[in-house]
């Protein structure tokens, strides 16, 4: 039973992993949301741009559908939250935003490091390329523990000690 919560734990808080997909799940969403509105069209022939989120839909596919899109929605406005709130309350909130602004959330992938350097440095941050690899290994510990808090992977010991098998 431990090791089989260390692995799904291992996989819950990759926040490496989660950052990596940003770019594609919120262009999935996107694309997503425009296909629901195509097939609402087609299926009503009327053209409702206003969200889904709360609307009762006639047709349960299009109604999952938008569940799923609701909640993928939401998923990413907590990643967007934790960020933010990173950036606002953190003593080093700013770098670390713009770090991983440029790594992860920028909605054009930079092609490497110095580009992001670059990017970097037209904000104010001049950054050596060990110090960026550093700082953003730091923006993503910090962004882990306020998207996990204590369920993050560094706590794993501590909540052994209150686990009992």
């Amino acid at each position: 039973m431990n090791n089989q919560k260390k692995d799904v734990s291992k996989y819950f808080h990759d926040t490496l992993t989660l950052m990596k997909n940003y770019r594609d799940a919120l262009w999935n969403v996107e694309v997503a949301e425009r296909n629901l509105h195509a097939e609402f069209h087609a299926a009503y022939g009327a053209s409702n741009r206003a969200s889904f989120d709360d609307l009762a839909l006639p047709n349960p596919h299009l109604e999952g559908y938008a569940q799923s899109i609701s909640r993928s929605k939401k998923m990413l406005s907590v990643i967007d939250s934790s960020v933010n709130l990173m950036r606002e309350k953190h003593k080093k909130g700013e770098l670390y935003y713009w770090i991983l602004y440029y790594s992860y959330l920028s909605p054009q992938r930079y092609e490497n490091a110095n580009e992001i350097l670059y990017a970097l440095d037209g904000k104010g941050f001049t950054l050596s390329i060990r110090t960026y690899y550093s700082r953003r290994e730091e923006a993503l510990s910090i962004l882990s523990s306020v998207l996990w808090g204590y369920t993050s992977v560094k706590c794993n010991d501590i909540l052994d000690l209150f686990m009992v098998d």
